[in-house]
């Protein structure tokens, strides 16, 4: 454990080194800013995984998740530690608030945001314990989406389309991420891998997008907590995220990504989260085309189908977590050139990169064909 969690404060010097290379590049006077924020990312770690230790006694015997003919576990594991995750995330920023002199107005969208990441723990808390109705959860999931759109006052599409049709489509959108990154929660470290260099790209890039400082802050205390919750999910796992995890934090990576979005970085929110929106489409339509229950439990991801075809959980997320530095790697290109054929280019390269890991993942390990 000593061991893990060394190798994650490396992790943290590298991000803070890169967040100082760029305000020295592109923003010089923010260089104390970042230093002040650096700190935010191990305190919310090193919160996370206090939490944990507290809370998992009290996990194993409320919560355990047993394996079954979909699950990915073989033995009975305790699930929950997104409560520590998603609370040590806000509390870090309710400190930040408490130390730093942000306007008021970020005070008011963090706390929309902050409520509505607590109602959707609540409804995942719930669930985990006694399965709610599809339906429940589906109205419950809108309601706290469309408070974040509806208040948010951005624009992705271009001012042609109707606000109301635009948010309409954010709100579908934003439900569907919120669900995907649930269903794709289904697998040790995989959380971990994707949405580690998902919100350290949105704290960095942020700094030449010109997001609000409010959304680095958030990226980087979620950062910071999943950093501290993965030693206990690194294969074999002995704590699982659950429902009150990944709802919120599908919601508030969502809410980050609309933040990146509505400063014209559309291709750069895309490109972020690729991996998860493609791997989560494709199987809902093919399940569709094949008339399954989509609501149900299933076995039918790719990332699943790679356990299935000799792919060891460590694999899988090492696969999963190269690929998104790449597709971040993408994003930044499309935020320092940002004419229509770099977006183009490199929208297109993403496409071809995840569609050759889903590829590789459809098929036999190399090792098994050999």
């Amino acid at each position: 454990m000593t061991g893990d969690y060394l190798k994650l404060l490396a992790i943290w010097a590298a991000l803070v080194l890169a967040g100082y290379l760029l305000s020295v590049v592109f923003n010089p006077f923010a260089f104390f800013t970042v230093i002040i924020f650096s700190a935010i990312l191990p305190a919310a770690g090193l919160l996370a995984a206090t939490l944990i230790v507290a809370l998992k006694p009290l996990l194993v015997r409320y919560a355990l998740a047993r394996p079954n003919a979909r699950s990915s576990h073989r033995i009975p594991t305790p699930q929950g530690g997104g409560i520590a995750v998603v609370g040590a995330a806000l509390i870090a920023m309710a400190l930040a608030f408490t130390i730093l002199d942000l306007p008021h107005h970020f005070l008011r969208a963090f706390v929309i945001v902050a409520a509505a990441s607590i109602l959707l723990s609540v409804v995942g808390a719930v669930d985990d314990i006694r399965p709610l109705p599809a339906s429940l959860r589906l109205i419950l999931q809108i309601g706290a989406v469309a408070a974040i759109v509806t208040t948010s006052g951005l624009r992705v599409l271009p001012d042609s389309f109707p606000l109301v049709v635009e948010q309409a489509f954010l709100i579908l959108g934003g439900v569907w991420f919120v669900n995907l990154v649930n269903f794709m929660d289904g697998l040790d470290w995989i959380t971990v891998a994707e949405m580690v260099p998902v919100t350290g790209a949105i704290a960095m890039l942020g700094l030449v997008a010109g997001t609000p400082i409010l959304v680095g802050l958030v990226a980087l205390a979620l950062c910071g907590a999943l950093l501290g919750f993965a030693p206990f999910n690194k294969p074999v796992a002995r704590l699982f995220l659950g429902d009150v995890g990944s709802l919120p934090i599908g919601l508030l990576v969502g809410w980050m990504l609309l933040q990146l979005a509505g400063t014209g970085a559309l291709t750069a929110a895309i490109l972020l989260p690729l991996y998860y929106l493609m791997d989560a489409t494709i199987t809902l339509l093919r399940r569709l085309a094949r008339r399954e229950k989509v609501w149900e439990a299933h076995r039918s991801h790719f990332y699943q189908k790679a356990t299935d075809n000799g792919f060891s959980a460590l694999e899988v997320s090492a696969h999963v977590f190269g690929l998104n530095l790449a597709l971040a790697g993408l994003a930044a290109m499309t935020l320092l050139w940002p004419s229509a054929a770099v977006q183009i280019a490199a929208l297109t390269a993403g496409l071809v990169l995840v569609g050759l890991v889903l590829r590789r993942f459809a098929r036999s390990h190399p090792e098994i064909v050999r």
